[in-house]
């Protein structure tokens, strides 16, 4: 039973890296380029104990910042003083 859990614990880690890794932009990741990532955590996953995967995980992506960004508020052209001023 311990084996099929840490089985388990390394494809699902295998597969959350390179699904996150493809769906990332390219200016979100870090000292490789895409594809080397994406190369790395396929190698390097199921068969050297998810050592590709927690690689890319902890040096090859940059933090995501979860706060919430203000939204802008759209004001009709009567209400906004920039586009008073204009005419």
């Amino acid at each position: 039973m311990p084996r099929l859990v840490l089985l388990f614990l390394i494809f699902g880690s295998t597969i959350y890296a390179l699904v996150d890794c493809a769906r990332r932009d390219e200016s979100e990741i870090k000292n490789l380029p895409k594809w080397g990532w994406i190369l790395i955590i396929i190698f390097l996953g199921p068969q050297a104990v998810a050592i590709g995967p927690i690689a890319y995980l902890i040096a090859g992506r940059t933090r995501i910042n979860r706060a919430p960004k203000p939204k802008r508020r759209i004001l009709p052209p009567d209400d906004d003083p920039d586009f008073l001023g204009k005419l």
